[in-house]
């Protein structure tokens, strides 16, 4: 039994191919059985799922490729040693990959992001679903509407962008976010004494989160470091050039919520500007022009 055993060892060392082949189809096949018991019957992964998931993919790919080199590293120092008079060539053409190798262990090292975290690469915003040696996937989300949603696209990203590319870690936005928006007001009408009214409709939509954005605020206040502006709403006012008045909004709310509370507080808005203000604006012509409007024209003088 042990001279058989021995023989099969011999055997599976001098076909070396045959023996890798069948290595990485036992991994594969093991890596795809524990995928599937990750998985499990969920439609939607979880955070953690999509860690252990990921987990399990880079540790195949890493567990394969040190069985590769051990195996073959005869034959890799034989080859290494040929390419020695086109190294330079080699490293030319391989630039991309080596970054994006680099790449990986830079964002290793920085701890810049994990997976679960929203982060902004370039024009890219989304959740990161997966990352490994060569390229990082999110989930794209749209942020730049104010929706703060997923679109249902996948972005996959080379490595290689970590170094020519700011990457943001927007991660404290999946629970709350400071949302932006501004609306147009036309007519030569006074709001400034109309805000203290906005702000109270603002808190009374704002009423039921309120002390939760106060401590979320302080949280991130902390590990940040820096003083942020506060959970409080905010209203302001400025002019275009044209002549309309923007009245700008800022919310501290939930970031499923917010497209819903600028819905709310917009129509506040024009609830007012309708209602109380256009009639106004409306009522103080002055009587000169009223009484020109009414005067019937002047007969055309003959010639």
């Amino acid at each position: 039994m042990l001279s058989e055993l021995k023989s099969i060892a011999q055997l599976l060392v001098d076909n070396k191919l045959l023996t890798t082949i069948g290595v990485i189809v036992v991994v594969s096949v093991i890596r795809r059985l524990i995928l599937r018991h990750i998985r499990g019957d969920s439609n939607f992964l979880s955070e953690d799922q999509r860690k252990w998931i990921s987990r399990t993919k880079n540790g195949a790919f890493s567990l394969l490729l040190l069985f590769l080199f051990l195996f073959w590293n005869t034959e890799i120092s034989e080859f290494a040693l040929s390419l020695t008079a086109i190294a330079v060539a080699v490293v030319v053409a391989s630039k991309e990959i080596i970054l994006c190798f680099t790449g990986s262990i830079q964002r290793a090292s920085s701890r810049s992001f994990r997976i679960g975290d929203w982060i902004e690469v370039g024009n890219s915003r989304g959740e990161v679903i997966e990352h490994n040696l060569m390229a990082t996937k999110i989930q794209e989300i749209d942020t730049h509407h104010g929706h703060y949603c997923y679109t249902g696209k996948t972005a996959t990203l080379p490595n290689s962008l970590f170094f020519s590319t700011t990457v943001k870690n927007l991660n404290f936005m999946k629970r709350y976010v400071y949302h932006h928006f501004h609306l147009v007001i036309r007519g030569d009408i006074n709001l400034y004494p109309h805000i203290p009214a906005l702000l109270a409709r603002i808190d009374d939509h704002s009423e039921d989160f309120l002390d939760v954005a106060r401590r979320y605020n302080h949280v991130i206040e902390r590990h940040a470091g820096v003083d942020l502006p506060g959970p409080e709403p905010h209203v302001y006012l400025s002019h275009a050039d044209t002549g309309e008045q923007h009245v700008h909004v800022r919310l501290f709310c939930p970031t499923e919520r917010a497209a819903e509370l600028e819905q709310l507080i917009r129509e506040d808005i024009m609830t007012l500007y309708c209602e109380k203000l256009l009639p106004a604006a409306d009522g103080k012509r002055p009587e000169s022009a009223d009484a020109a409007a009414s005067d019937p024209p002047a007969p055309p003088a003959n010639s």
